[in-house]
């Protein structure tokens, strides 16, 4: 039977305050110029802990990324969750992010950073990255019907062209200028019968038809 792995584990007290400590000092100063000694007398614990929880900085790594995706995507379902029509949940997907934003990703997409200071395409981080935009994707495509392919990669692009504008370039009003694109993308009505059956949002148990 293959060992449990330490992401697997349900953390301990000691791991969840190594891994608050990483996703402030990760996202705030870079992956790079964070050693594992700041973190442990961050967290108030040794550094043997810090290995003993996560077993090596990749993998604590690759933890605080898919901490901080969990906590955008509970963040964003829970905001379409409150909005009953189709066409509305798509552009509330704007209204979420530019609130996002400004409270919690000032310095713009965690997976984007990390894959920049982690540039081979064979470091885990890469995949975990790339999963996070396909579950954008596919919720656009969820929230749209399904059937059109190009306007999910479409709202994808405005996205994440929104975090970037946001985070590099200063456009404080960026997500709102992305719904306003995007508000001219989406058909005017989402059609219940353009709705897939029985889908939901992906990795929730919202609908997709208003």
């Amino acid at each position: 039977m293959p060992g449990t792995t330490a992401q697997e584990r349900p953390l301990t007290p000691a791991a969840r305050r190594v891994l608050q400590a990483a996703n402030e000092l990760f996202y705030e100063r870079g992956i790079g110029s964070v050693g594992m000694e700041l973190i442990a007398a961050q967290a108030g614990v040794t550094k043997k802990t810090v290995y003993d929880r996560f077993g090596s900085k990749d993998a604590l790594i690759l933890a605080y990324l898919r901490a901080r995706d969990e906590r955008w995507r509970d963040f964003l379902t829970g905001r379409l969750a409150a909005v009953p029509d189709a066409r509305e949940r798509v552009l509330a997907t704007f209204d979420a992010l530019g609130d996002w934003l400004s409270t919690e990703s000032a310095r713009g997409c965690s997976m984007v950073n990390a894959c920049a200071e982690l540039p081979d395409p064979g470091h885990p981080v890469h995949a975990v990255a790339a999963e996070q935009k396909a579950w954008i994707r596919d919720l656009y495509a969820g929230l749209t019907g399904g059937a059109d392919g190009a306007l999910a990669d479409q709202l994808l692009i405005l996205h994440e062209g929104a975090v970037v504008a946001f985070s590099v370039g200063g456009v404080r009003d960026a997500a709102a200028k992305a719904r306003a694109a995007a508000d001219a993308l989406v058909p005017g009505t989402i059609l219940p019968d353009t709705i897939l059956p029985g889908t939901d949002l992906p990795g929730t148990g919202l609908p997709t038809g208003g």
